[in-house]
């Protein structure tokens, strides 16, 4: 459902452009299909690294479980993207370019079998997170208000949402009004901002991670310093610092004074506007993190409960009164409702002290999590083991099966008769998507992309006429 919503400082601007298609030449969300047509085709988003540039090409097959494609002299070139997001027969590029505008477009599977770009392009500004509400993708970040001053010149945080409708092959951004400013200062009744992570459809119901971000310029100086809580007075920053994603201002308090919380945004449709928010503190903040994107932790079981998903990201945090002391977890919010019940897991018990960095729904009540391959308390961690966690019987099992020289894992996976597809790049092979059993727990190989260096994305689309 769309709201007439009318904002547009720093958020998602969305500029349509006239194009010249592509030609053939040399995720928020998950994809999934349990009914493949014959006349479908699997797209992969290729990169090729060539000795002297870089290329991007989009490949279609047949299969996800066996033999080999090459993006060589084949396939469609393209712009390449920040991520790939497949929804409901649209492919569509995000581009994130810190901060400044970056290119997004989409593309179709056409009636003659071959990758097609849509007409429209558009400039797309910052995003933090994504997700889909019906017809829409959803790109999201908190940016400053225009609108909103203090008396020190401070501006306000504010949520940014831009909304891609992949049918019409339209966007539009919220807009603020006196009556609908979409604050995000004192989201929590603490004082500090947020920004959201994720946002994931259950019915009607729209779920959104909310990622504490500590005390703005605006919300540290807000009645003499009223939000700053007794004892993290050395928190606020006194001059200006640091560089892209960790940069700061002086008067500024990163990140949270409140890391023992875990909060969602439970929204009645996506016009972000009156959400309920919903706590628990057996779980830290429901949000992955790597440098300023935030991976949606909060996903829906085929049976519409939500589970929330926390890394306890918060144990990397400098300052002892920043750290959590509460481990990676799971809590569930039941289908239809907008309250947390019992339900409790702790990952870190069954995985010797590790936590994740991305997961997605695997089926049924199976859910599959890149592992961080030692605990957040040491340096140099990395996502490069894979875990099934299976909801019902509350157990984590590695996967077995895959192969020893993994360097990195992909950004989306597919699901498709009881199994969950990943891409998995090793070192000095082609990279490979890999078939997992959640059941079992068993990873088998499945296809190939002989010549490319990574697959950034994949999913199934049906021609679209």
């Amino acid at each position: 459902m769309k709201k007439k919503i009318l904002f547009g400082a720093l958020g998602a601007l969305m500029m349509p452009m006239a194009l010249v298609s592509c030609s053939n030449s040399d995720e928020p969300k998950t994809g999934g299909e349990n009914d493949i047509e014959s006349k479908g085709k699997f797209v992969f988003a290729t990169t090729v690294q060539g000795s002297n540039a870089t290329s991007y090409v989009l490949l279609t097959g047949e299969s996800l479980d066996e033999g080999t494609l090459s993006p060589v002299k084949n396939g469609l070139l393209n712009d390449g993207a920040t991520q790939w997001v497949f929804h409901k027969n649209y492919l569509y590029a995000l581009t994130y370019n810190q901060g400044n505008a970056g290119t997004t477009r989409s593309y179709i599977l056409g009636e003659n079998g071959e990758m097609e770009a849509r007409g429209k392009e558009y400039l797309i500004s910052r995003f933090s997170s994504y997700g889909a509400y019906d017809n829409d993708i959803l790109t999201m970040a908190t940016g400053e208000s225009t609108d909103v001053v203090d008396g020190n010149g401070y501006h306000a945080k504010m949520l940014n949402v831009t909304y891609l409708d992949v049918v019409n092959e339209t966007s539009t951004t919220n807009h603020a009004t006196s009556e609908h400013q979409y604050l995000m200062e004192n989201f929590l009744g603490n004082g500090e901002y947020v920004t959201l992570a994720g946002a994931e459809q259950s019915g009607s119901y729209l779920y959104c991670g909310v990622v504490p971000m500590g005390l703005s310029q605006y919300g540290a100086a807000f009645d003499n310093g009223r939000w700053i809580r007794k004892g993290f007075e050395h928190l606020v920053h006194t001059e200006a610092g640091g560089s892209g994603s960790g940069a700061y201002k002086a008067g500024e308090l990163v990140g949270t004074q409140y890391p023992d919380e875990c909060w969602v945004a439970i929204y009645d449709n996506d016009d972000f506007l009156n959400p309920t928010l919903v706590k628990t503190d057996r779980i830290s903040t429901p949000s992955g993190r790597y440098r300023s994107q935030y991976y949606q932790t909060i996903w829906a079981a085929e049976n519409g409960d939500i589970y929330v998903f926390s890394p306890s990201y918060a144990k990397t945090m400098t300052d002892p009164l920043q750290k959590t002391t509460l481990n990676a977890g799971v809590c569930r919010i039941p289908a239809g409702t907008k309250k947390f019940d019992d339900y409790y897991f702790d990952i870190e018990a069954q995985a010797d002290g590790k936590s994740f960095m991305r997961c997605w729904p695997a089926g049924g009540n199976y859910f599959l999590m890149v592992m961080y391959d030692r605990p957040l308390s040491q340096s140099g961690f990395a996502g490069t083991d894979l875990a099934i966690f299976d909801a019902t019987s509350k157990k984590l099992t590695y996967v077995k099966g895959l192969p020893s020289n993994i360097t990195s894992l992909g950004k989306t996976v597919f699901t498709q008769n009881g199994n969950v597809y990943i891409p998995v790049n090793v070192e000095d092979g082609y990279p490979t998507i890999y078939r997992i059993n959640p059941a079992t727990a068993q990873a088998s190989k499945g296809v190939v992309i002989e010549g490319a260096s990574d697959i950034t994305g994949f999913g199934y689309l049906k021609p679209v006429k």
